[in-house]
Formats: C-alpha cells, sequence, structure tokens
C-alpha cells in the first residue's frame, strides 16, 4: 500500500482538534459548574479571579502544579502513580470514534506548484471511522473502572479501597443496561458504525399528518425506553450524583482519591469531566441526530461541515449542562437502591424496548 501524505496530515488534523476540544472541557465545565451550583443555590460562586470567575480554574490549575506531591508510605508506589494515568486514558481516547460533523469535500488546488487534495477528497470528521465504532467505546468506557480500582487498592488505605470495590460494582451492574439500550439504536440502524448511527437520523418524518420532525431516535416512539436507561446508566459510568459512590464525600471522604494530591488528583479531576464529555458525545451521537441539524440539509462544502460541528458540539454542551443540573438537584441514592435499580429495573427495561423495536422492524414501521 502507498504511502499516502495527504491522509496522514488529514488524520492529523482531526487528532489536534479532538485533543484540543477535550483539553477545554475540564476549565470550561469546572466554571460552569461552580457557576452553576451557585446559581441553583442562590449564592454568587467563584467572582473573584478574573471577571465572573472565569480564570479561577487557571488559578486552581496552577494550585495543583505547584502543589507538594506526596505518596502514602505503605502506598505501592508503581500502580499509585499509575492509575490516574489508566483513568485518563479511556476518558480522552473514547471520542476518537464519534463523528463530529458533515463530511464535505476538499475541492483540488495547486500551491506552490504541488497539487493538494488530488482528484477531490472526502474529509470526515472522526478521527477512526471503524465499522465497529460502538464497541470501541463500551470497550473504552468499561475500561476506565480499572484506574479507579487500581487507585483504591494502592492507596492501602480502606476508605479508597471502598471506594474502588464500589466503583467495580456499580459498572458491572450498569454496563448491561448501557449496552443492551444501545443495542435497540443498532438494530434500527442495522449497523455498528457510528457514522451511521447519525446518517440514519438525518431527514425528517411526519407525525399526525402535519407535523414534520426530525428523524432523531430520541423522538420514535420505540426507543425512548432506550434513551431514558442509557442516560441513566451513563450517570453510573461516569461516577456523576446522583450515583457518585465510588468517591461519596459523607461516606467514603472522597472516595478512591482519598490519598491523592497535586497533578495525580488533577488527572482524576480531568478524567471525570472528560468521560462526560466523551459520554454526551456518544448519547448526541446514538439519540439526538449526531451532527445533523433539523429541518436542514446540510451541504457537503465546508460550511455545511461547520454548522453540523457546532451544532454538535451544542447538543453536547447541552448533556453537560444537564449532567450538572441533575447533581445540583437529585440528592445521592442509598447504595441497595443504586443496585436494585440496575439490576431490577433498567436492565429488564432493556430488554423490552429490544423486543419493541425488534416487533417494529418487523412490522416494517421502522
Amino acid at each position: 500500500m502507498a504511502f499516502d501524505t495527504t491522509d496522514v496530515i488529514l488524520s492529523l488534523v482531526k487528532i489536534a482538534i479532538v485533543l484540543a476540544m477535550m483539553l477545554q472541557v475540564t476549565p470550561i465545565m469546572a466554571w460552569v459548574e461552580r457557576r452553576g451550583s451557585a446559581l441553583m443555590q442562590d449564592r454568587p460562586g467563584p467572582n473573584r479571579v478574573g471577571p465572573f470567575g472565569l480564570f479561577q480554574a487557571f488559578a486552581d490549575a496552577l494550585k495543583f502544579i505547584l502543589k507538594e506531591d506526596i505518596i502514602p508510605a505503605r502506598a505501592h508506589k508503581w500502580l499509585y502513580t499509575l492509575a490516574p494515568a489508566i483513568g485518563l486514558l479511556p476518558a480522552l481516547t473514547t471520542i476518537a470514534v464519534v463523528p463530529w460533523g458533515r463530511p464535505f469535500l476538499l475541492a483540488e488546488r495547486e500551491v506552490g506548484g504541488r497539487i493538494l487534495f488530488e482528484g477531490g477528497r472526502w474529509f470526515v470528521p472522526v478521527v477512526a471511522d471503524v465499522s465497529v465504532g460502538i464497541l470501541v467505546v463500551f470497550a473504552l468506557a468499561s475500561f476506565s473502572v480499572y484506574g479507579i480500582t487500581t487507585a483504591g487498592w494502592a492507596s492501602n488505605n480502606k476508605y479508597s479501597l471502598f471506594g474502588g470495590i464500589r466503583a467495580s460494582a456499580q459498572m458491572i451492574s450498569y454496563e448491561l443496561a448501557l449496552t443492551l439500550a444501545a443495542v435497540s439504536v443498532l438494530l434500527a440502524t442495522g449497523s455498528l458504525k457510528l457514522t451511521d448511527v447519525v446518517w440514519h437520523q438525518t431527514g425528517t418524518f411526519v407525525l399526525f399528518d402535519t407535523l414534520r420532525l426530525p428523524a432523531w431516535n430520541v423522538l420514535s416512539p420505540s426507543m425512548w425506553l432506550s434513551f431514558i436507561v442509557f442516560v441513566v446508566a451513563a450517570f453510573a459510568e461516569t461516577n456523576r450524583l446522583p450515583f457518585d459512590f465510588a468517591e461519596a464525600d459523607a461516606e467514603l471522604v472522597a472516595g478512591y482519591h482519598t490519598e491523592y494530591s497535586s497533578m495525580k488528583f488533577a488527572l482524576f479531576f480531568m478524567a471525570e469531566y472528560m468521560a462526560m464529555a466523551s459520554m454526551s458525545a456518544v448519547i448526541a451521537t446514538l439519540y439526538l441526530g449526531g451532527w445533523d441539524i433539523p429541518w436542514y440539509n446540510e451541504p457537503p462544502t465546508f460550511l455545511g461541515f461547520l454548522l453540523s460541528a457546532l451544532f454538535f458540539v451544542a447538543k453536547v454542551g447541552f448533556l453537560l449542562f444537564f449532567f450538572v443540573w441533575i447533581r445540583w438537584t437529585i440528592p445521592r441514592l442509598k447504595y441497595d437502591i443504586l443496585m436494585r435499580l440496575g439490576w431490577k429495573v433498567f436492565l429488564p427495561m432493556a430488554f423490552v424496548n429490544i423486543l419493541l423495536v425488534a416487533g417494529f422492524i418487523a412490522m416494517r414501521w421502522i
């Protein structure tokens, strides 16, 4: 196979764009979480460092960098040091298989006597457009719990260990519901490829012979159960309230990262928000049409790509705010309720929805 420099450059450009966006998630969401929670609780929130406290996240980053890095005397030093990186890697790489814009055609042009994009070249806004994209998402998402469990065990702290064990049990319970909820979408699409899932949701459908709605899965009568199960399971997978049992400040001090400080703690902090962003992107792709703009046929041009990418970012931003909204609205559940919900409520709901979608497909209603 001939080495294609253009493909390599385009791939590097995609990686740079995605990496830059993901690195911006933590400072932005840290500010949104603090100011948003303050607004909900009728208090100012951070408002000293910069206008409206916008530079507070950068002050925190500087504090993490300058803070002393302490390793407990009886901790397993290698695993204790490695655990934050294990937790960050899946959160940072899951987004690689998610399409974030409409493909467009790069026209052939001549620059400095050299022909670029010879014969025209399609720019597909996804880092890795693999045929089993959703399986990559689930594989990487389930891998993230290893970082939490490793941190809990390696810290040689009982509270940290309890947090790691809780995270493992929680992941096992809700991973099944998360996967089965997505099966309904994959059945309707007929593909495991996330770009195909988005294309399946483009266009519109007519309701009651008059109302024309976007063909997004969330608006399909057969996908409501799937959407609810997937979103709730996403909260459990990302360890967000009301499912933050791995941290549980009131019970376990800070759970799996009780013994962490400095940049090691910052990596866990980054991993949580990046996991939220990745899961929000997956939800937007599976149920909210991905980059699709409602009632608008995006042209295969750079302008169409830019508009679709902005709409995709807006959908992800809305879901991220929803994560914050739920955190400061619903209290933490009891642990037995968490396990009961996972096994006795959401898992059966996911099974029922698969049968419902299969029946709709057999009747040719989808």
